[in-house]
């Protein structure tokens, strides 16, 4: 220890042979941990799949779409007095696909009884 004290004296920063033999256990349990973390989230990560109804780059026309259609389908389980969860996932995918704005946009108007689209 004396020998890892005198070089960090002289230059600031132990090399990396003795770096490793000082933190090893803790950077192998912290990597692990790390990557157990990312893990769990991946696994619980969930994005838009893919629609060929909009096969283009610009998923404009999907965004729009999935928005009008978890609200029709609120609406209609609504009515019928039926367990909503079906529709989660319309607004798991317009979530995913469209920008907050337009989604804060829309629903002001939803409120206000200005909104263009057919729900």
């Amino acid at each position: 220890m004396k020998g890892v004290l005198m070089y960090l004296k002289v230059f600031s920063f132990p090399p990396a042979c003795i770096l490793n033999k000082m933190s090893i256990d803790r950077v192998v349990s912290t990597d692990v941990k790390m990557a157990e973390d990312i893990q769990a989230k991946l696994e619980k990560y969930r994005t838009a799949p893919f629609d060929a109804r909009f096969p283009n780059q610009n998923q404009t026309r999907n965004c729009w779409s999935n928005y009008l259609d978890y609200h029709r389908c609120q609406k209609a389980l609504d009515a019928k007095g039926v367990d909503t969860a079906p529709c989660d996932w319309y607004k798991r995918v317009y979530k995913s696909l469209c920008p907050i704005s337009w989604i804060q946009k829309w629903d002001d108007q939803r409120e206000e009884g200005t909104f263009p689209g057919k729900i």
